[in-house]
């Protein structure tokens, strides 16, 4: 039997359904495939029903390769790449990584990969131990801690240097109270955090001197936070002067560079430098200077035994690189690149023997000195000898020449202006 509905109920549910229907029919028509006759929406004119012709393209399967195949692919794209232990991601070198990368690439001729680390005084571990890193950039009294406290005493054979890069300067930077480094004995010193270059330098130098600090592991911004707060003494900053954290700086009352003696105990790597009024205005008084020292950063490779496979790959890299360096030093590339001295010694390195042959080489093609192209700075070596003669007095050590050479490149380029 049956059942039928009262008429109140039964309109009801199709006031509901009218309803329900109307408002989603468009929802209903997408997710019902198989909806019954009576509840297929209105036909579509016919321009919009007729379907776009399709063409039907045949796909071809690729061919298989040969193992053989395979291998002489992955030979030929191993040959001549070469890894490059650059730093952490925020740091200075891994732009220098990424420009060599850019512009030494000659397909399977030549290809760079820069690698992000955890820092410079580790790219040197990576160049000893790690798979496929041949070249490094780091700092040179990274040698320190490797041979003094890893005991590896054949590491200067091991590892050689292809240039030396920029210079930075070591800022310290302290209450007014700390007029001395013997005055921050036992005190709370910011030295960067790990990976940095303070936090090996900032530890080193105090070491070196005798001098017991309690380090604290922040940087830049953070460390002279702290040291507005008094939280702790000083901080360490490692960086070409002028350095971003000081440059923006207005007055600062209350605090000051604290000076850093060239001594015996730094002669092995670094240089004598100073911290001038014009390079932090606001926090020097006009023509006074503040002596402090200088670490070199190196770009390093491992010292293969010539003639074997990674010695070729090695060589490759410095021709390249050497070929390149007239495009590296033109805009939009660091501004760095222009102040390169092939000849610049790294102090407590040796250089890395090929390197001295493809000098000698470009000095013969050139018939006199390198050729500007190739060589950056040298090419003003005529001009720098005219400097020095200008000079009152001329420099007694390699020192003192590096450092009139620095000062000879701020002038030059003030000269351009």
């Amino acid at each position: 039997m049956r059942r039928t509905f009262a008429g109140p109920a039964l309109m009801a549910l199709a006031l509901i359904s009218a309803d329900s229907f109307t408002s989603n029919s468009a929802v209903w028509a997408q997710e019902q495939p198989a909806a019954p006759l009576s509840l297929r929406p209105a036909r579509a004119p016919e321009r919009e029903r007729r379907a776009p012709e399709t063409r039907v393209i045949e796909a071809r399967a690729p061919e298989p390769r040969s193992v053989s195949d395979e291998a002489t692919i992955k030979a030929r794209m191993n040959q001549w790449t070469v890894g490059l232990a650059a730093g952490l991601p925020d740091g200075g070198f891994v732009r220098f990584a990424s420009e060599m990368a850019r512009t030494m690439d000659d397909g399977d001729n030549m290809r760079l990969i820069p690698m992000v680390t955890r820092g410079t005084t580790s790219n040197i571990a990576d160049l000893l131990y790690l798979r496929g890193v041949d070249v490094a950039i780091t700092y040179a009294d990274a040698f320190d801690f490797y041979a003094r406290q890893a005991g590896l005493t054949n590491i200067n054979d091991r590892i050689r240097y292809v240039l030396r890069f920029f210079i930075s300067d070591v800022h310290i930077y302290a209450r007014d109270e700390f007029k001395s480094l013997q005055d921050l004995k036992g005190q709370k010193i910011a030295v960067g955090t790990a990976g940095v270059a303070a936090a090996h330098t900032g530890p080193l130098i105090f070491r070196r001197l005798g001098i017991d600090i309690e380090p604290v592991a922040v940087g830049g911004p953070v460390a002279l936070e702290k040291l507005h707060k008094r939280e702790i003494a000083a901080m360490v900053y490692v960086a070409s002067k002028p350095g971003e954290v000081f440059s923006s700086m207005k007055a600062d009352p209350g605090f000051h560079f604290v000076p850093i003696p060239y001594t015996n105990q730094f002669s092995d790597f670094y240089y004598p430098t100073s911290i001038k009024a014009e390079n932090y205005p606001a926090l020097l008084a006009p023509d006074t200077a503040v002596e402090t020292i200088a670490v070199p950063s190196v770009l390093a490779v491992y010292n293969w035994k010539p003639g074997s496979d990674r010695a070729d790959r090695v060589n490759r890299f410095v021709d390249t690189l050497f070929t390149n360096l007239a495009r590296l030093q033109q805009p939009p590339f660091h501004p760095g690149w222009k102040d390169l001295n092939l000849e610049a010694q790294v102090p407590g390195w040796q250089r890395y023997p090929y390197v001295d042959a493809v000098l000698e080489r470009m000095k013969k093609e050139a018939d006199v000195g390198l050729p500007p192209a190739a060589t950056g700075s040298l090419s003003q070596q005529e001009r720098f000898e005219a400097f020095l003669a200008s000079k009152a007095q001329a420099p007694t050590s390699k020192a003192e020449k590096e450092e009139l050479y620095r000062s000879f490149l701020d002038w030059s380029r003030k000269r351009q202006k």
